[in-house]
Protein backbone atom coordinates (compact mmCIF):
# COMPACT_ATOMS: atom_id res chain seq x y z
CA UNK A 1 0.00 0.00 0.00
CA UNK A 2 1.27 3.47 -0.87
CA UNK A 3 1.09 5.91 2.02
CA UNK A 4 0.61 9.62 1.33
CA UNK A 5 3.72 11.66 2.01
CA UNK A 6 4.18 15.42 1.83
CA UNK A 7 7.58 17.07 2.17
CA UNK A 8 8.05 20.62 3.46
CA UNK A 9 11.40 22.20 2.58
CA UNK A 10 12.52 25.53 3.94
CA UNK A 11 14.33 27.75 1.45
CA UNK A 12 17.18 29.50 3.23
CA UNK A 13 19.81 31.89 1.98
CA UNK A 14 17.63 34.62 0.50
CA UNK A 15 19.29 38.02 0.88
CA UNK A 16 17.58 40.94 2.56
CA UNK A 17 14.75 41.93 0.22
CA UNK A 18 14.45 45.53 -0.96
CA UNK A 19 11.80 47.38 -2.98
CA UNK A 20 11.96 46.35 -6.62
CA UNK A 21 13.69 43.01 -6.03
CA UNK A 22 12.69 40.08 -8.26
CA UNK A 23 11.34 37.56 -5.76
CA UNK A 24 10.89 34.82 -8.33
CA UNK A 25 14.59 34.97 -9.25
CA UNK A 26 15.68 35.04 -5.61
CA UNK A 27 13.50 32.01 -4.81
CA UNK A 28 14.68 30.00 -7.82
CA UNK A 29 18.34 30.80 -7.16
CA UNK A 30 18.14 30.05 -3.44
CA UNK A 31 16.32 26.75 -3.97
CA UNK A 32 18.89 25.68 -6.55
CA UNK A 33 21.88 26.73 -4.44
CA UNK A 34 20.73 24.64 -1.47
CA UNK A 35 20.21 21.57 -3.66
CA UNK A 36 16.41 21.56 -3.76
CA UNK A 37 15.49 23.05 -7.16
CA UNK A 38 11.82 23.57 -7.85
CA UNK A 39 9.94 20.88 -9.78
CA UNK A 40 6.56 20.74 -11.47
CA UNK A 41 3.72 20.47 -8.99
CA UNK A 42 5.51 22.12 -6.07
CA UNK A 43 3.62 24.62 -3.94
CA UNK A 44 5.78 27.62 -3.03
CA UNK A 45 4.74 29.40 0.15
CA UNK A 46 6.11 32.94 0.48
CA UNK A 47 5.77 35.06 3.60
CA UNK A 48 3.88 38.30 3.22
CA UNK A 49 6.73 40.28 4.71
CA UNK A 50 9.17 39.75 1.84
CA UNK A 51 6.41 40.33 -0.70
CA UNK A 52 5.58 43.65 0.94
CA UNK A 53 9.25 44.60 1.03
CA UNK A 54 9.73 43.80 -2.66
CA UNK A 55 6.60 45.77 -3.57
CA UNK A 56 7.63 48.78 -1.49
CA UNK A 57 4.70 48.44 0.90
CA UNK A 58 6.64 50.16 3.67
CA UNK A 59 5.81 53.30 5.61
CA UNK A 60 8.19 55.49 7.60
CA UNK A 61 6.31 56.57 10.70
CA UNK A 62 8.16 59.89 10.61
CA UNK A 63 6.01 60.79 7.58
CA UNK A 64 2.68 60.06 9.32
CA UNK A 65 0.55 62.71 11.03
CA UNK A 66 -1.84 60.93 13.42
CA UNK A 67 -5.46 62.00 13.65
CA UNK A 68 -7.05 62.99 16.98
CA UNK A 69 -8.80 59.60 17.04
CA UNK A 70 -5.48 57.77 16.58
CA UNK A 71 -3.91 59.87 19.31
CA UNK A 72 -6.71 59.01 21.71
CA UNK A 73 -6.45 55.27 21.04
CA UNK A 74 -2.67 55.44 21.42
CA UNK A 75 -2.98 57.35 24.69
CA UNK A 76 -5.37 54.78 26.16
CA UNK A 77 -3.23 51.78 25.29
CA UNK A 78 0.33 53.11 25.31
CA UNK A 79 0.85 52.79 21.56
CA UNK A 80 2.61 54.89 18.94
CA UNK A 81 -0.12 57.17 17.55
CA UNK A 82 1.54 57.19 14.14
CA UNK A 83 1.34 53.42 13.86
CA UNK A 84 -2.28 53.50 15.03
CA UNK A 85 -2.98 56.02 12.27
CA UNK A 86 -1.49 53.68 9.66
CA UNK A 87 -3.68 50.85 10.98
CA UNK A 88 -6.77 53.04 10.66
CA UNK A 89 -5.87 54.04 7.10
CA UNK A 90 -5.47 50.38 6.11
CA UNK A 91 -8.85 49.40 7.58
CA UNK A 92 -12.26 49.18 5.99
CA UNK A 93 -13.82 48.96 9.44
CA UNK A 94 -12.87 48.40 13.06
CA UNK A 95 -14.34 45.11 14.28
CA UNK A 96 -13.32 45.44 17.93
CA UNK A 97 -10.87 47.32 20.14
CA UNK A 98 -9.98 45.99 23.57
CA UNK A 99 -6.95 45.18 25.72
CA UNK A 100 -4.78 47.27 23.40
CA UNK A 101 -5.65 45.16 20.37
CA UNK A 102 -7.33 46.58 17.26
CA UNK A 103 -9.16 43.94 15.22
CA UNK A 104 -9.81 45.32 11.75
CA UNK A 105 -11.33 44.36 8.44
CA UNK A 106 -8.85 45.29 5.73
CA UNK A 107 -9.77 46.53 2.29
CA UNK A 108 -9.08 42.98 1.07
CA UNK A 109 -11.75 41.62 3.42
CA UNK A 110 -9.33 40.01 5.91
CA UNK A 111 -10.22 40.29 9.57
CA UNK A 112 -7.02 40.44 11.59
CA UNK A 113 -5.11 42.37 14.21
CA UNK A 114 -3.88 45.83 13.27
CA UNK A 115 -4.94 45.46 9.60
CA UNK A 116 -1.75 43.50 8.98
CA UNK A 117 0.45 46.52 9.79
CA UNK A 118 3.63 45.15 11.35
CA UNK A 119 7.08 46.36 12.40
CA UNK A 120 8.72 42.95 12.96
CA UNK A 121 11.49 41.71 10.66
CA UNK A 122 11.88 45.17 9.14
CA UNK A 123 15.39 46.66 9.28
CA UNK A 124 15.73 50.07 10.86
CA UNK A 125 13.58 51.91 13.34
CA UNK A 126 10.22 53.54 12.72
CA UNK A 127 9.33 51.51 9.61
CA UNK A 128 6.21 49.36 9.30
CA UNK A 129 5.06 47.08 6.52
CA UNK A 130 1.59 46.94 4.98
CA UNK A 131 -0.13 44.01 3.34
CA UNK A 132 0.28 43.75 -0.45
CA UNK A 133 -2.32 45.77 -2.32
CA UNK A 134 -3.42 42.71 -4.32
CA UNK A 135 -2.01 39.50 -2.79
CA UNK A 136 -3.48 37.28 -5.53
CA UNK A 137 -1.70 39.34 -8.18
CA UNK A 138 1.50 39.15 -6.12
CA UNK A 139 1.23 35.35 -6.02
CA UNK A 140 0.53 35.19 -9.75
CA UNK A 141 3.57 37.35 -10.58
CA UNK A 142 5.83 35.09 -8.54
CA UNK A 143 4.29 31.99 -10.15
CA UNK A 144 4.81 33.39 -13.64
CA UNK A 145 8.35 34.49 -12.78
CA UNK A 146 9.23 30.99 -11.53
CA UNK A 147 7.84 29.46 -14.73
CA UNK A 148 9.96 31.82 -16.85
CA UNK A 149 13.16 31.37 -14.84
CA UNK A 150 13.02 27.69 -13.88
CA UNK A 151 10.76 26.24 -16.56
CA UNK A 152 8.46 24.59 -14.04
CA UNK A 153 4.80 25.08 -13.15
CA UNK A 154 4.09 25.55 -9.46
CA UNK A 155 1.36 26.97 -7.26
CA UNK A 156 2.16 29.95 -5.05
CA UNK A 157 0.67 30.99 -1.72
CA UNK A 158 1.35 34.28 0.07
CA UNK A 159 1.13 33.57 3.79
CA UNK A 160 0.64 35.74 6.84
CA UNK A 161 0.27 35.13 10.56
CA UNK A 162 -3.21 35.52 12.00
CA UNK A 163 -4.60 35.02 15.49
CA UNK A 164 -7.70 32.90 15.99
CA UNK A 165 -10.85 33.49 18.01
CA UNK A 166 -11.33 31.05 20.88
CA UNK A 167 -7.85 29.50 20.55
CA UNK A 168 -4.48 30.70 21.82
CA UNK A 169 -1.51 31.10 19.53
CA UNK A 170 -1.17 32.19 15.94
CA UNK A 171 -1.02 30.26 12.70
CA UNK A 172 -0.20 31.08 9.12
CA UNK A 173 -2.98 31.43 6.57
CA UNK A 174 -3.06 32.09 2.85
CA UNK A 175 -3.74 35.72 1.92
CA UNK A 176 -2.76 35.28 -1.75
CA UNK A 177 -3.33 32.23 -3.96
CA UNK A 178 -2.23 31.36 -7.49
CA UNK A 179 -2.31 28.00 -9.22
CA UNK A 180 -4.66 25.94 -7.06
CA UNK A 181 -8.15 25.89 -5.58
CA UNK A 182 -7.99 27.31 -2.02
CA UNK A 183 -10.89 25.08 -0.91
CA UNK A 184 -11.63 21.40 -1.42
CA UNK A 185 -15.33 20.56 -1.27
CA UNK A 186 -16.10 17.10 0.09
CA UNK A 187 -19.86 17.58 0.19
CA UNK A 188 -21.73 14.75 -1.47
CA UNK A 189 -18.87 12.30 -1.02
CA UNK A 190 -19.01 9.35 1.40
CA UNK A 191 -16.90 8.97 4.53
CA UNK A 192 -15.17 5.70 5.41
CA UNK A 193 -18.43 4.40 6.88
CA UNK A 194 -20.51 5.24 3.83
CA UNK A 195 -22.16 8.33 5.32
CA UNK A 196 -22.66 11.29 3.02
CA UNK A 197 -20.65 14.38 3.87
CA UNK A 198 -22.88 17.44 3.97
CA UNK A 199 -20.82 20.38 5.25
CA UNK A 200 -17.16 19.42 4.84
CA UNK A 201 -15.16 22.02 2.91
CA UNK A 202 -11.43 22.01 3.66
CA UNK A 203 -9.44 25.26 3.56
CA UNK A 204 -6.43 23.54 1.99
CA UNK A 205 -4.64 26.80 1.15
CA UNK A 206 -4.67 27.73 4.84
CA UNK A 207 -3.65 24.20 5.85
CA UNK A 208 -0.69 24.30 3.48
CA UNK A 209 0.33 27.77 4.68
CA UNK A 210 0.11 26.63 8.30
CA UNK A 211 2.16 23.51 7.61
CA UNK A 212 4.82 25.53 5.79
CA UNK A 213 5.21 27.77 8.82
CA UNK A 214 6.77 24.82 10.67
CA UNK A 215 9.98 25.49 8.69
CA UNK A 216 9.56 29.27 8.38
CA UNK A 217 9.54 30.50 11.96
CA UNK A 218 10.03 34.17 12.75
CA UNK A 219 13.67 34.04 13.87
CA UNK A 220 15.55 31.92 11.32
CA UNK A 221 15.38 33.99 8.10
CA UNK A 222 13.57 31.31 6.13
CA UNK A 223 10.83 33.29 4.35
CA UNK A 224 9.98 30.67 1.71
CA UNK A 225 8.99 27.02 1.84
CA UNK A 226 8.42 24.36 -0.80
CA UNK A 227 5.55 21.96 -0.18
CA UNK A 228 6.16 18.89 -2.32
CA UNK A 229 3.95 15.86 -2.83
CA UNK A 230 0.52 17.32 -2.09
CA UNK A 231 -1.76 16.43 -5.03
CA UNK A 232 -3.85 19.35 -6.21
CA UNK A 233 -5.82 20.35 -9.26
CA UNK A 234 -4.31 23.31 -11.09
CA UNK A 235 -6.57 26.37 -11.11
CA UNK A 236 -6.19 30.14 -11.38
CA UNK A 237 -6.68 30.46 -7.59
CA UNK A 238 -7.66 33.33 -5.32
CA UNK A 239 -7.93 34.03 -1.60
CA UNK A 240 -11.48 35.32 -2.02
CA UNK A 241 -13.32 31.98 -1.67
CA UNK A 242 -11.73 31.71 1.79
CA UNK A 243 -13.60 34.79 3.00
CA UNK A 244 -16.94 34.07 4.62
CA UNK A 245 -19.87 35.99 3.15
CA UNK A 246 -21.29 38.57 5.61
CA UNK A 247 -24.74 36.96 5.40
CA UNK A 248 -23.24 33.70 6.69
CA UNK A 249 -21.11 35.30 9.39
CA UNK A 250 -22.81 34.55 12.73
CA UNK A 251 -20.44 36.86 14.63
CA UNK A 252 -20.53 40.00 12.49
Amino acid sequence: MDYPVVHIIGVAGLPEVHPGDDLASLIVQSAQSQGTPLVNGDIVVVTQKIVSKAEGRLVALSTVEPSPFAREIARQWGKDPRQVEVVLRESRRIVRMDHGVIICETRHGFICANAGVDASNIPGEGIVSLLPEDPDASAQRIRQGIRERAGVTVAVLISDTFGRPWREGTTNVAIGVAGLHPLVDYRGQKDTYGKELRVSIAAVADEIAGAADLVMNKTTRVPVAIVRGYPYEAAPGSYRPLLREPAQDMFR
